[in-house]
C-alpha cells in the first residue's frame, strides 16, 4: 500500500486536494453571485440611487412583509439562504452601517430589537444576524439591512 493510500485511509487530504480546495474556495468567494453584485453595486454609485428597498417601502414593488412600524420594515428574503431568512430595514435610508451617525443610535437599536424579537418567534432554537457593509462585505443593496437567518444549524465561520 502506498503512502498516499495510507493517508486516505486515515482521512488526511493530500496536498493536491488541499490546494485545489483553497483555490476553489478563493475562486468561489471572489466570483460568487453576491460578491459580483456587490462589486457592480459599488461601481454603479448605487449609494445615491433609489434602491429596491426604497421601492418596497413605498409599495412600488411587493414584498412578503412580516413586520412594519413607523421606522422599520421586515420582510422575507426573496432568495433565502436558510429556512428562516428575512431582512429588517430602516424606512429612512442609511446607505451603509459605517455612514450611520450618532443621531441614528435609537434607530439602529430599534432595528436590532425588532430583529431579535422576530428571530425569536421565527427561529426559536437560534438565529444569526448579518450586516453586509461595502463591496468586500458583499453589500449589494446600499440601504442598511439586517439579515436574520435560522431554522437550521448554522455553520461557523461564515463566508
Amino acid at each position: 500500500m502506498s503512502i498516499l493510500q495510507k493517508l486516505r485511509l486515515i482521512n488526511i487530504p493530500t496536498v493536491f486536494q488541499t490546494t485545489r480546495a483553497c483555490r476553489t474556495n478563493l475562486f468561489s468567494r471572489y466570483f460568487s453571485d453576491e460578491a459580483l453584485k456587490a462589486r457592480e453595486a459599488a461601481a454603479s454609485g448605487a449609494e445615491s440611487q433609489p434602491t429596491i428597498f426604497d421601492k418596497i417601502i413605498s409599495k412600488e414593488i411587493p414584498a412578503d412583509v412580516i413586520y412594519e412600524d413607523d421606522t422599520c420594515l421586515a420582510f422575507n428574503d426573496i432568495a433565502p439562504q436558510a429556512p428562516v431568512h428575512f431582512l429588517v430595514i430602516p424606512k429612512r435610508r442609511i446607505a451603509m452601517v459605517e455612514l450611520a451617525k450618532e443621531a441614528d443610535e435609537n434607530l439602529l437599536g430599534h432595528l436590532m430589537q425588532v430583529a431579535g424579537n422576530l428571530g425569536k418567534q421565527k427561529a426559536p432554537k437560534g438565529f444569526r444576524l448579518v450586516v453586509n457593509n461595502g463591496p468586500e462585505g458583499c453589500q449589494s443593496v446600499y440601504h442598511l439591512h439586517l439579515h436574520v437567518m435560522g431554522g437550521r444549524q448554522l455553520k461557523w465561520p461564515p463566508g
